[in-house]
């Protein structure tokens, strides 16, 4: 992965990203010109490090499509103070990435987690860019769906008296996740959930059927939001939140395979 790391600038914050062109051999160039780039989203404090970042590099590499994975502010190599951070500010970091992307063809998202809400609404904003979408475990509208459900009276009053409140987490080094009110507050504006979107792309969603953490009603309910005529989703028996099995990322692979072929008419 001997890729040169990029800087974009949102809201005064530099936003790290790789951004690996296409470089298809000589029988391929014309087909490779005719490709989208895929972005991939990912999660709430994941960074772009990820197992499914990574694999979908090689993917990309090995078929010669232009790709993107980045960090938002407060993630991984980029700037910024995680606890600052919500949905409004990370949807602008996203878009600064895409928006970056110089491709005719578009971009297909890919969005993991709280980056399938963020490839979600991307989506939504950027309808003649955006050709594609495919979610992993989708927790759209997490932080009115799911946080309430975990905060205790005690955890409410501290948020209202502006302080974060730590929540377990079992992702990345095992430390707390911390929890603000303005994360809260300020992500209610995007929620999708409670109302109907329409998408003219076709759209793939993958979820396992025993993850704790973001149930799989959960991207139920988003395939029920969506009006699109060319939706599906998939769900796969006992896997977990992360999917990043061997089986899993294969199931990943071979489901932007498939959108790739389609995109080609």
């Amino acid at each position: 992965m001997n890729t040169p790391l990029t800087w974009l600038q949102s809201r005064g914050h530099r936003i790290a990203c790789y951004v690996v062109e296409a470089k298809p051999s000589s029988d391929a160039t014309a087909a490779a010109a005719k490709q989208p780039t895929i972005v991939f989203c990912g999660g709430f404090k994941s960074n772009m490090q990820g197992t499914k970042a990574l694999a979908l590099q090689q993917l990309c590499g090995t078929n010669h499509w232009p790709y993107v994975r980045f960090d938002y502010s407060g993630h991984g190599q980029s700037d910024g103070d995680f606890t600052a951070g919500n949905i409004d500010s990370w949807l602008h970091d996203a878009l600064t990435v895409v928006d970056a992307v110089d491709n005719p063809q578009g971009v297909v998202l890919v969005g993991s987690s709280m980056g399938a809400w963020i490839a979600t609404l991307i989506a939504l904003k950027r309808t003649t860019v955006v050709k594609g979408l495919i979610t992993i475990a989708a927790a759209p509208d997490f932080t009115k769906r799911l946080l309430n459900d975990k905060l205790d009276q005690t955890q409410l009053d501290t948020l209202n008296s502006g302080q974060p409140v730590k929540l377990p987490s079992e992702y990345d080094d095992g430390s707390p996740y911390p929890i603000t009110l303005q994360l809260i507050e300020n992500s209610a504006q995007h929620c999708l959930l409670d109302q109907t979107h329409a998408l003219d792309i076709p759209v793939r969603m993958l979820h396992g059927t025993r993850d704790i953490d973001v149930p799989y009603a959960t991207s139920i309910a988003l395939l029920d939001a969506l009006i699109c005529d060319d939706a599906q989703l998939t769900l796969i028996k006992d896997a977990d939140h992360r999917l990043s099995s061997v089986a899993n990322i294969k199931l990943l692979e071979s489901t932007l395979g498939e959108m790739m072929v389609l995109l080609q008419g």
